[in-house]
């Protein structure tokens, strides 16, 4: 996880912001963020493999000239259990 904490911190932070993103929208933005960037298939195994984020669904559209379906993101809300 330690290569990749910038990338997964700036993820969260994306998704805080806009609350649900695809991959292609996630890529764009580590890509546009940082001078380095980030590959898709970096970028989908953040998504997959980090219990912060969750799968929402998928959208079919129009992407870079054709068409893919692809997933929605987001926050995965753990409750957390207030002791009095």
């Amino acid at each position: 996880m330690s290569r990749t904490r910038r990338l997964r911190e700036e993820v969260r932070s994306y998704l805080e912001e806009n609350d649900t993103a695809n991959t292609v929208e996630i890529f764009d933005h580590l890509n546009g963020r940082f001078r380095w960037g980030a590959t898709m298939n970096q970028v989908g195994n953040i998504l997959a493999k980090d219990s912060r984020f969750s799968k929402i669904g998928h959208i079919r559209g129009r992407f870079r000239g054709s068409t893919y379906t692809v997933c929605v993101w987001g926050l995965t809300h753990q409750a957390t259990q207030v002791v009095a």
